[in-house]
């Protein structure tokens, strides 16, 4: 069993700023995703179909982006990315 030792200011700092960077860093990567779909051949067939058409494949769009987008929040999160394997 571990006594857990109380940090000093200048790390929980540290660690604090480090939290923000890897936020901000996954944030943008998520707004850079979304943009990046918006200028897909998918949404942009999707803007040109009529309404009712149109709802399933802005669906799949934003279920891309988002599938994306949580990937990135996972790794800036230092997530174990299981798409590699070193054995």
């Amino acid at each position: 069993m571990f006594l857990r030792r109380k940090k000093s200011r200048k790390s929980q700092a540290a660690d604090l700023l480090g939290n923000y960077l890897k936020i901000e860093a996954a944030t943008k990567a998520a707004k850079g995703a979304s943009k990046a779909a918006k200028g897909t051949a998918a949404y942009k067939a999707a803007q040109k179909t009529p309404a009712p058409g149109r709802v399933p494949l802005i669906a799949a769009v934003i279920a891309a982006v988002v599938g994306t987008a949580a990937l990135v929040v996972a790794k800036a999160r230092g997530g174990k990315d299981e798409s590699s394997d070193d054995a």
